[in-house]
Order: structure tokens, then sequence, then C-alpha cells
């Protein structure tokens, strides 16, 4: 798969940058031969591939897999333990600064809401003129998010609470404001990307720290909608 590129890989374990919209592993909603990245990544080394951690199809990033169930295993203690580092990088609404989210989300499989805890710090900040609704002069912001728990669209609920919705969210996010940024940039994807992760090597103890570069969609939404001026009516 062209899309798919390899961070880092050894006899243990394989860590990629996942593409947008690619699922993790197989499920029943899909066809046959649809793609997946556990089958791609299968396809692309030629060994058999356990997926350790979750990544939403819709996020892309960071994630790494293993090739034996005793390393996925292994690793997928470490995160259950919390001793793995994992940073994301989103295109939010507004300016959020910098601190943390802790409200209770949504668990929607068990249809409750949990506690949660998500640290943000604004990296970036655009001035646009695109007004709608009761929203003028929208700002959007680069913004670096470190999730200290792992729950079911954690960051993109935590967002959407403050109304610092994710561009391209369309389950909890601004409509409109998607509908803007497709519209005017080309850009049809959700702005939530997993760039750092750093765990124990299985084998070697050694601590990896590896990252996934920032997709160009995100420089190019905020370069676009810069001083962009738009009076939007639905």
């Amino acid at each position: 798969m062209s899309e798919l590129a390899v961070i880092y890989q050894d006899e243990d374990l394989i860590v990629v940058d996942k593409p947008v919209d690619l699922p993790v592993h197989k499920n029943d909603f899909m066809p046959a031969d649809a793609a997946y990245l556990t089958k791609e990544v299968g396809l692309l080394t030629g060994k058999s591939v356990y997926p350790v951690h979750r990544l939403d199809s819709k996020t892309s990033g960071i994630i790494v897999l293993a090739f034996s169930r005793e390393v996925a295993a292994f690793l997928s203690q470490q995160f259950e333990q919390r001793k793995v580092k994992k940073s994301y990088v989103v295109v939010c609404k507004g300016i959020p600064g910098e601190g943390t989210f802790d409200k209770p989300v949504l668990i929607k499989k068990k249809k409750k809401r949990i506690n949660a805890s998500t640290y943000y710090k604004t990296l970036k900040s655009v001035s646009t003129k695109i007004c709608y609704k009761d929203f003028t002069d929208v700002d959007l912001s680069l913004v670096m998010v470190t999730p200290e728990t792992g729950r079911w669209h954690q960051i993109r609920q935590h967002f959407a609470f403050e109304r610092f919705d994710l561009l391209g969210d369309t389950q909890h996010g601004d409509w409109t404001l998607n509908k803007i940024m497709t519209a005017e940039t080309g850009v049809k994807r959700l702005l939530l990307h997993a760039h750092t992760l750093s765990f124990t090597h299985p084998s070697s103890g050694e601590k990896m720290n590896l990252k996934a570069p920032i997709p160009g969609e995100f420089e190019q939404v905020l370069e676009q909608l810069q001083d962009y001026e738009l009076h939007y009516s639905d």
C-alpha cells in the first residue's frame, strides 16, 4: 500500500503512519475485499500482525503493531498501565490556550459517562473573517493534545464540550464550519492526528520515542482560511 509509511520496524514490531479513513482491523460491516491496517501491514511484511492499541479510522497517525501474540500482550500491558506516552495534534475552532479538560465523556457502547482527562496546549492560532450563526471572525488553532486516559472519542468529545470543535469532526463537531472548510480548501477529513508515541521495547528494554509527521492538510487549512472573509448563511 503506497500510502503506508513505515516509521520503525524490527523482528518484534512495526510502527506505521496510518492513513486517514483506514480501519485498524476488519469488522462485520466491511466488504470482504476491504482494506484495513493489519491486513495491509501483513501484505507489506509477509508476517502475521497483531494490533496493540486502537486508533479510530478517521484519525491518522502513529500506531504500533506486533509480530507475535507475546509482544502484543507485553505492549498492550504498557498501554493499560498508562506507561505509554501519546500526543496528538488537532485543528480546532477558537483558541483553547493551555490546560486540562476533565469532564466525563460518553462511552457509546455502555451508554454512560466516565471520567476522562485531556491535556492541551495551543501551538498556533490564526484569525479569519468567517461569520455564521452566532460566530463572528472565527479563530482557528493548531493544538497539541495529550490524553491522560483513553476513552471513546475522548479528544473529540472534550473539545466539542467547550465549543472548540475539531475541524472535520462529523460526529461531535460543527457541521457548518466543516462544510466551509471543505468548500474553501478542498480538505475533507477529521483534523486529528496521532503525532508521537513513547514506549519501552519488549526485547531490548530501550525507550522508543517515535513520531509521525503532521499531515500537510493541517497547515493548508490554517493558511487558506487565515483572514478569509465569508458571511455564511445556511
